[in-house]
């Protein structure tokens, strides 16, 4: 079996720091990469994909709304074509920068308010899909497994990676449970490791009530502004491996390689 680890990096801000970015950039496979609406600048950016590089990790741009205040995680309702400049300015921002580098933008992966929204409204969804698809078809499009993200891609047959959350909790609908709960965050780095492997294991999420879900898994994501992240990202790789599971980039699994 194939998976990959993904994390969210380059998120500094007043909220965050990238003190361990380089040490996950160690880890994991791929790199979701802040491009400076809710986080992150220039030489963030540029750092991050030097150090993804010599890593062999595949990178993608980490598409959010222009709130650094609340660090993408606010909701706002915008018309469609804002919507869509969102995701090009930030896609062309970051892969502007990485072709300097002799590098590549290789996924897209919605952040925060964005990404849960998009998951409860099937519009937003296809105008998420919709917009990544007419940039470049053979993106790589980043998705919550089992979402409405996941059903509007699926019909513009995108390519299409799903994930789960090593660090989040789950409501019975899939979704999950919102961070102004209790529980939200799983923070214990020995129950992050249980959590995912028994997912990935049994292709299904592990809902808080105990239900679980069937589902395709194709990536792990563990956040970068989570305080165990390190310690996280740590054990999850070992008991992958020692489980005969092989760690990928994104872009080099097999799914995308046919």
């Amino acid at each position: 079996m194939e998976i990959n680890i993904n994390c969210d990096l380059g998120e500094k801000s007043e909220l965050h720091s990238t003190k361990f970015d380089p040490d996950l950039l160690q880890i994991v496979n791929s790199a979701n990469i802040a491009c400076g609406f809710h986080a992150g600048d220039k030489e963030t950016m540029v750092n991050t994909i030097k150090i993804s590089k010599k890593n062999n990790v595949s990178i993608g741009a980490h598409p959010s709304f222009k709130d650094p205040l609340n660090f993408g995680r606010k909701r706002h309702n915008l018309p469609e074509e804002e919507i869509k400049r969102l995701i090009i300015d930030q896609y062309e921002i970051l892969q502007n920068i990485a072709e300097r580098l002799d590098s590549k933008v290789t996924h897209i992966k919605p952040h925060g308010a964005l990404n849960n929204m998009a998951c409860e409204d099937l519009n937003l969804s296809r105008i998420l899909a919709k917009t990544i698809f007419d940039i470049d078809k053979d993106l790589i499009y980043l998705v919550p497994t089992g979402s409405k993200m996941e059903e509007a891609a699926r019909k513009l047959q995108m390519k299409i990676a799903c994930e789960i959350f090593a660090d989040r909790n789950y409501e019975d609908d899939g979704n999950l449970v919102s961070r102004t709960k209790p529980h939200a965050i799983i923070t214990d780095p020995e129950k992050c490791k249980k959590h995912v492997l028994n997912m990935v294991e049994n292709q299904s999420l592990n809902c808080m009530s105990g239900k679980k879900i069937k589902c395709e898994i194709d990536s792990v994501c563990i956040h970068g502004d989570n305080i165990a992240s390190l310690e996280t990202a740590k054990q999850i790789k070992k008991v992958l491996e020692d489980n005969s599971i092989y760690l990928k980039p994104l872009d080099n699994l097999k799914k995308f390689r046919i």
